[in-house]
């Protein structure tokens, strides 16, 4: 009897399960695998918080952004009511001047009193027209970029002075350097970087000072004197163009040399009639001559002490507000103590500006 077999089948049981087992394998695989990436690793967390802090600035500059539109407003509203004041003194000044010319010759006194008016008209409106033009500013100061710094400093005040240093030491930074300008030309020591910047700081100063304020500049080494010669003991008057023009160019032709005397700078405060009311001082270092000649060659942190303690004791009226501002100066460590306490003193300022200010 034959017996039957059974046809072979590729597909058998044994095939099957071990696809199975394949594809459980795989699936299970596919569940243990972390899928989702964090967008920022997780260890970098000094990305992440300059992520957050660039958030923040971008906040606080829309927030300033907000507050310089509102200023910009306000200021858009006074120029406009300046404007109207200024076109209604116009108007008025003209109807003065026709009333004028109908008036009758004989009535001398009607006519003196109109023309009192006129004048005061005409004066109130000169002012008007130079704060339309440039606000509170007297001279027009323009930096790079036309950039201006919150500094504290006072700007007011009715009879402002400026005391500038011309030492030696205002040619530049370090001693070696100094020595090597002391004997270029004078061309060169004006373009000395550290005296261009002393005089920057003069002409903004004289630029933000009050419209109508008086104010005087007096360059100091051995000697002091206003830099104006034709001055002596008396103000310029910031609102006459002729008379800023003049200081300001007397300033461009200093040239630094010399040492400095802080006794002599102090004593001109009491030459001028009425007295300073704000004064500024432009210097990089405590004064290396006193009263009495020193009899060495150099002079010692000491005894620039001492000569500053004793050009101190000129400074009888304290209310008088004292704004410094200190250049620098290697091999001069008392200084930046010494003038601060000026200023805490007198109630004013200290400032150290950065070699690009203003």
């Amino acid at each position: 009897m034959s017996i039957k077999r059974r046809s072979a089948t590729t597909f058998s049981l044994s095939f099957l399960d071990i696809m199975s087992c394949g594809l459980g394998a795989t699936v299970l695989l596919f569940l243990i695998l972390k899928h989702n990436v964090d967008p920022i690793p997780a260890t970098d967390e000094n990305l992440r918080s300059e992520v957050n802090l660039l958030q923040e600035e971008i906040l606080m500059g829309e927030e300033n952004l907000a507050r310089i539109r509102n200023t910009i407003s306000e200021l858009d509203e006074e120029l406009a009511v300046a404007q109207g004041l200024a076109r209604q003194i116009e108007e008025e000044i003209e109807e003065l001047s026709r009333q004028i010319a109908e008036m009758d010759p004989n009535s001398e006194e009607t006519i003196r009193d109109l023309r009192d008016r006129l004048s005061l008209l005409e004066e109130q409106k000169r002012l008007l027209e130079a704060e339309i033009s440039g606000g509170n500013r007297v001279r027009q100061f323009i930096g790079e970029g036309q950039r201006q710094y919150l500094t504290g400093i006072r700007l007011g005040g009715e009879f402002v002075l400026i005391l500038l240093d011309t030492s030696d030491s205002m040619l530049d930074e370090t001693i070696v350097n100094i020595i090597r300008r002391r004997v270029r030309g004078d061309d060169v020591k004006r373009e000395s970087p550290k005296w261009q910047q002393a005089v920057r700081i003069v002409e903004w100063i004289v630029s933000n000072i009050p419209y109508g304020s008086r104010f005087q500049i007096v360059p100091f080494n051995t000697e002091a004197a206003p830099l104006v010669p034709t001055s002596m003991g008396n103000w310029l008057a910031s609102d006459i163009e002729s008379e800023l023009n003049s200081g300001i160019d007397a300033l461009q032709q200093l040239v630094p040399n010399g040492g400095t005397n802080l006794l002599n700078a102090f004593a001109t405060i009491d030459s001028f009639s009425p007295r300073p009311d704000n004064i500024f001082l432009i210097t990089d270092g405590l004064p290396t001559i006193g009263a009495n000649p020193s009899s060495g060659s150099t002079v010692t942190g000491d005894q620039r002490l001492r000569f500053f303690n004793e050009a101190m004791r000129l400074v009888n009226n304290r209310s008088i507000p004292f704004n410094i501002m200190l250049l620098p100066m290697e091999g001069d460590p008392f200084a930046a103590s010494s003038f601060w306490r000026l200023s805490v003193d007198t109630d004013g300022s200290f400032v150290t500006p950065s070699s690009d200010w203003p």
